[in-house]
């Protein structure tokens, strides 16, 4: 993307890549039904759904988002638009705004949810996503899963440059979460779906490290 000239700050490598036309793609997804027929997201802080972000807000949609790597006890934040200002709502889609104007919710406090928003590295026509190699996203989904919050008929979507799909297989792990629609700066394109999604946390791909290091699991651990 850097060589391409298509990469925009803060640059592509070892993120979630920020592109230009992300405000286009984010334009684009507001059109579709999927959209349309949503009221509370759940959404990634990557800068490239910045756009994706503010649009909801604005049209008044509810957002929840995960702290940086759920490192806190109680790791979701809830944005309500009809709770804030034009000025806050604007730098609520900002991950620092989210975080100084979100009520602060524990797993179980979190509302249903109606669409999830993502952000990629690559994707593919089939639904393969990869994400940064971290893994949090496909975390908190299935967190979000095992709570009941969200199910197998929640449209999970991203934004992406055009050079970001490709043409190969991508490697799909059990805990991958794929995804099924895909808004380009000048396209939506819904996937074929090929990759089922988990039912909730696989923890024989979880290490005690990164189990004690996220409290929510640390405490279901022991609740096990």
């Amino acid at each position: 993307m850097d060589h391409q000239g298509v990469s925009r700050f803060p640059g592509a490598e070892g993120r979630i890549p920020n592109f230009a036309g992300a405000k286009m793609a984010a334009e684009r997804l507001t059109r579709h039904h999927y959209w349309q027929d949503a009221e509370v997201l759940k959404v990634n802080p990557d800068s490239p759904q910045t756009h994706v972000r503010r649009l909801a807000l604005e049209s008044g949609k509810s957002l929840v988002m995960a702290v940086p790597r759920l490192r806190e006890e109680h790791p979701f934040r809830l944005l309500n638009p009809k709770k804030m200002t034009k000025d806050e709502i604007r730098e609520a889609a900002t991950i620092k705004g989210a975080l100084k104007h979100g009520e602060v919710l524990d797993l179980e406090q979190v509302p249903k949810l109606d669409l999830v928003l993502t952000g990629a590295v690559a994707v593919n026509l089939k639904g393969a996503r990869i994400g940064k190699g971290s893994g949090f996203s496909d975390l908190e989904y299935a967190l979000l899963h095992e709570t009941g919050k969200v199910d197998d008929e929640v449209p999970v979507c991203t934004t992406v440059h055009p050079i970001q799909i490709l043409r190969e297989n991508l490697l799909v792990t059990a805990h991958d979460i794929p995804v099924d629609l895909l808004a380009t700066p000048r396209a939506v394109i819904e996937v074929e779906g090929e990759y089922p999604r988990n039912n909730g946390i696989l923890w024989d791909h979880l290490q005690p490290p990164q189990i004690h290091e996220i409290p929510v699991l640390e405490r279901w651990g022991y609740a096990a």
